[in-house]
């Protein structure tokens, strides 16, 4: 990971023109530093991401992979400050972009950083012809000369992705599915930027217009020198299109490095369920292929506290000292690690494991069905509430956490209010007196 540069800090306007350089002499282009992310204020705060930090450099394919609900999106919305971190930050070349930051630099970050989103019928304006959602990036940045110049620019794009100019005056819902992800390639692309933060681009694609996007995607990079963010869950086609890949669990990062390197050495338990779940296209491999999902009551975190740290070969990983330890006498082994194992026949398969959520997924999975901890609930128990003190222990008992959060809220400050009011009220009383 590349050092943080002094010389960037404070509020700038503008991005110098070239990144910092980490130990090995490569430009960190984007720099995850720490970050957490947290949606909902007090008991129903969700903490999204946790601790992340990563590093991506100029002109490499850098691909965020995890199961869905993992954090991979929250991350790439953070990068193009949708999402606000509540700690750690985001540098862009050196610069912070995460948090408040000058309005010249903002303008300059969305300039430079394009998103491709995963549901291409749901990121087009319905009501917009193609013609308008792809200048609309140029006419807010003035990113052409002349109306002949817009154009021929939108013209350009429109026809590097696949379609033809007479689509411009058509509308995103007379298009297939395939056919809105290149207008939203197109979109992204018009605007010239160095960095593409692409969310699951191919997941709501069939499998040959797939191969057709991902083409698209590299054929850009090698023409316009651009830098990916590539989100995805499928590892499949991962590993064929990224330099370096990052995994991702429950919002927080478990292991960074190579693409080659990450499935010869899939170090992390999480890493290795993930590689193994990858299917066969052979029907009788696959059904005697032996699962290996992750359980992560393994590790235990109780004394030694884990870190993020590099064991060589550009290779990261979350652990505490005993599991670095093994990690690092893994890696230096220099045999790859079996990911992926066929029974034989007749084998029984008893490397499947079952899995162990834990504690507080656990918790969240037995909650009953009911318990929702509706608004209504402290509404009531703030207008009675010695009711809502006995409905929030009756809750309590039957395990409705947040139903007896509701009611307990709701009736405290309901005394609060009448003890404000009896309050003063006896204050009147006095001075009537007086």
């Amino acid at each position: 990971m590349v050092q943080r540069d002094q010389k960037t800090e404070g509020r700038v306007s503008n991005f110098p023109e070239h990144g910092p350089l980490d130990e090995n002499g490569r430009e960190v282009l984007l720099s995850i530093r720490n970050i957490d992310i947290t949606f909902g204020k007090g008991d129903s705060a969700v903490k999204a991401v946790t601790d992340a930090s990563f590093d991506i450099y100029m002109g490499e394919t850098f691909s965020l992979v995890g199961e869905s609900g993992s954090g991979k999106t929250t991350i790439g919305r953070a990068v193009i400050r949708v999402n606000p971190l509540s700690a750690g930050e985001i540098l862009y070349k050196g610069v912070r972009i995460s948090g408040k930051i000058p309005r010249a630099l903002d303008r300059k970050v969305i300039r430079n950083i394009q998103m491709v989103f995963q549901d291409p019928a749901a990121s087009l304006n319905e009501r917009a012809t193609v013609d308008y959602i792809i200048s609309e990036g140029l006419y807010n940045f003035k990113l052409f000369e002349n109306e002949a110049d817009r154009v021929r620019k939108v013209e350009k794009i429109i026809e590097e992705v696949g379609l033809l100019p007479e689509h411009l005056t058509r509308y995103p819902h007379e298009f297939s599915g395939g056919q809105r992800q290149r207008i939203g390639l197109a979109r992204a692309m018009v605007m010239e930027p160095e960095l593409v933060v692409a969310d699951e681009p191919i997941s709501a694609l069939d499998v040959s217009i797939r191969a057709q996007v991902l083409n698209l995607l590299k054929k850009f990079q090698r023409e316009k020198n651009l830098t990916y963010l590539f989100i995805a869950h499928d590892l499949s086609i991962v590993r064929f299109i990224s330099d370096r890949i990052g995994v991702i669990y429950k919002g927080r990062i478990v292991e960074v490095a190579g693409a080659e390197e990450l499935f010869d050495y899939p170090l992390h338990p999480y890493t290795h369920s993930l590689i193994s779940a990858i299917p066969i296209p052979d029907p009788k491999l696959e059904k005697n292929k032996v699962q290996f999902v992750y359980d992560p009551s393994v590790h235990d975190y109780s004394v030694d506290k884990p870190e993020f740290v590099c064991i060589g070969h550009d290779h990261y990983v979350y652990g505490n000292k005993k599991e670095i330890e093994q990690y690092r006498a893994l890696r230096e082994k220099g045999e790859p690690i079996k990911a992926i194992t066929i029974a034989g026949p007749g084998e029984v398969h008893a490397a499947t494991q079952e899995v162990a959520p834990d504690a507080e997924e656990d918790q969240f999975l037995k909650t009953p069905l009911h318990d929702t901890g509706s608004v209504w609930y402290t509404v009531l128990s703030f207008f009675l509430p010695v009711l809502g003190i006995i409905a929030a222990l009756v809750f309590k008992h039957f395990k409705h956490l947040r139903n007896y959060k509701a009611c307990r809220k709701g009736a405290l400050i309901g005394f609060a209010t009448i003890g404000v009011i009896l309050l003063i009220f006896l204050l009147f009383l006095l001075l009537v007196v007086i």
